[in-house]
């Protein structure tokens, strides 16, 4: 049973926040509750139309779909299955880089601009209006509430991007405060850290953990040697993302913990596309994204092969995110989850990862430590770190041909502050950086072990 003031949140104080900053995430979630029980075919139906709708109000007002619309001779009054998509280019990062302004909706009023981690070595950036982040919210409540969490609980959350941690302004904090949700920095874990984050915990006695996988398996492992007990303090769900969620991960986070582990997949610029319910469906929020499974070639592969993820999402109007390359590799199911959601399921995720890495004197640190040191940095195309040993530490460079030598003093200064100042940083300007398998870009690659 919730508590009072849980209720007061989720029933007053959220909703009330949401409509001052003119968002519907209120409305949006009861609606989402109630079409995850629909049918397979009355979601198709409802998608169907709502993909209509969205290719007609980019086709008149956004620039970019209306010159490729009418370039290629499609009507978006005549599309009539999901499959008409496909009749439609995909979408890649350096196509919205090219076109950002003429990718704006004509009527589009109060957008926000977000930009990713930068993954591929160049962040991108793109704007939001109030419908995307209103669907992003209530789709994410919607998928705590299957875990009996509710906006209001107490939560922890380990993070690391700098848009959170960065924005903890007198507002922000005093939102955080009202809501009950905790935010530690995914940067640095040393044991002392992570000795403050177990109190942390143990203090504000959450609902929910959210994080990173690998943060949180790792600070499981750094609670399990100090002998701390957090798992009769009442936490239901460690709901994960932004990496992919390994088996031993999954069963260190519950076994020290004592709470089941929600495998959640998206990204700021892809939107939250999907999450795992208690059981084990990895449900697509399939009311206002559609995924695609393509080939190299842009083929579109039936459930249960394997290829490169690629979203339509139907609340992005203001600037679509249209066929969008996610550059992540995974799998469509074509089977029915057992909980009865008619909801369509991704089968597996994979080729995300972000490791962490270790420093001279020991302490462990998510990726993104290095990759915000390189990543903003004007000139660079594209990068890769590779963690040799303690002492020695690559930093692969693809950069513009005007690009100053003396842009690498500060890199090499940036690592030396994280990792150590003992610590060799080799740096190799290169044509290219070859992929993996996978066909994802990894950026961050340790060959030494976070223990």
């Amino acid at each position: 049973m919730r508590d009072w003031y849980g209720t007061l949140v989720s029933s007053l104080l959220f909703p009330l926040h949401e409509r001052l900053k003119g968002h519907s995430t209120l409305s949006e979630r009861r609606r989402l509750e109630r079409s995850q029980w629909w049918s397979t075919e009355e979601i198709e139906h409802y998608r169907t139309t709502g993909l209509r709708r969205f290719l007609e109000y980019a086709g008149r007002h956004v620039p970019y779909y209306r010159d490729l619309f009418a370039r290629i001779g499609f009507s978006p009054a005549e599309v009539e299955t999901l499959r008409d998509l496909q009749r439609l280019p995909l979408l890649t990062k350096p196509q919205i880089r090219a076109n950002s302004d003429a990718m704006r909706s004509e009527r589009a009023r109060g957008l926000t601009r977000f930009n990713t981690g930068g993954s591929s070595g160049e962040p991108l950036i793109f704007w939001m209006g109030r419908d995307r982040i209103s669907h992003d919210v209530a789709a994410k409540w919607r998928a705590t509430r299957w875990w009996g969490v509710d906006i209001g609980d107490p939560e922890v959350v380990i993070w690391g991007s700098p848009l959170e941690l960065n924005a903890q302004d007198r507002v922000r904090g005093v939102r955080d405060r009202l809501l009950r949700t905790t935010l530690l920095p995914a940067f640095e874990m040393s044991e002392t850290k992570l000795d403050c984050f177990l109190e942390i915990i143990r203090e504000r006695r959450p609902k929910m953990l959210f994080g990173y996988p690998s943060a949180l398996a790792h600070l499981a492992g750094h609670a399990e040697k100090r002998g701390a007990g957090v798992r009769d303090i009442g936490i239901k769900v460690a709901l994960v993302t932004s990496e992919r969620l390994y088996p031993h991960q999954r069963e260190r986070i519950e076994r020290v913990f004592g709470c089941s582990v929600a495998d959640g997949y998206g990204g700021r610029d892809a939107g939250f596309i999907a999450h795992e319910c208690p059981d084990g469906g990895m449900h697509i929020s399939a009311e206002d994204i559609i995924v695609e499974i393509v080939d190299p070639e842009g083929r579109v592969l039936p459930p249960g092969e394997s290829g490169e993820i690629v979203v339509t999402h139907l609340a992005t109007r203001d600037f679509p995110f249209l066929r969008y390359r996610t550059g992540d590799i995974g799998v469509l199911d074509d089977r029915r989850c057992a909980c009865g959601r008619g909801l369509p399921l991704l089968k597996q995720i994979q080729g995300r990862a972000t490791d962490f890495v270790v420093a001279r004197d020991g302490t462990v640190m998510h990726g993104l430590a290095l990759i915000y040191v390189v990543r903003d940095v004007p000139g660079i195309k594209e990068f890769k770190i590779i963690q040799e040993s303690l002492d020695q530490t690559r930093l692969q460079l693809v950069t513009e041909s005007d690009f100053p030598q003396s842009a690498l003093v500060p890199i090499e200064r940036g690592f030396k502050e994280r990792l150590g100042e003992q610590v060799q940083v080799e740096i190799e300007c290169l044509d290219s950086i070859p992929r993996e398998a996978s066909g994802k870009f990894r950026y961050v690659v340790s060959n030494v072990a976070a223990h």
